[in-house]
């Protein structure tokens, strides 16, 4: 059996509080473990470039890592919480600095 998407999640983020978009895709398999996973911040006034990727973290093409403003840098897979917690906090500086 395939895996199945369980989250597939798009909020937009106001203007005041860094405008663009915050993406969160995860499938599972049949054990209901993470097998794929997109987590994104997308502002194309930002970064035009990756589609609008500012930063991000998958799993495509069969290894962990990290997007950000257009470079991409594998990253040391402990855990998805762990990928989901370094997510957060990258966007929030992000945030913040804006």
């Amino acid at each position: 059996m395939a895996d199945r998407k369980s989250i597939d999640e798009s909020h937009k983020i106001s203007d005041r509080r860094g405008n663009g978009r915050l993406r969160r895709e995860v499938w599972v398999d049949e054990q209901g473990q993470v097998s794929r996973y997109n987590l994104a911040y997308i502002n194309h006034g930002l970064h035009r470039g990756d589609n609008g990727r500012v930063v991000g973290y998958d799993n495509q093409h069969g290894h962990h890592h990290r997007h950000y403003f257009g470079k991409v840098e594998p990253v040391n897979f402990v855990s998805f919480e762990d990928i989901e917690e370094r997510f957060e906090q990258d966007w929030i500086v992000l945030r913040d600095s804006a």
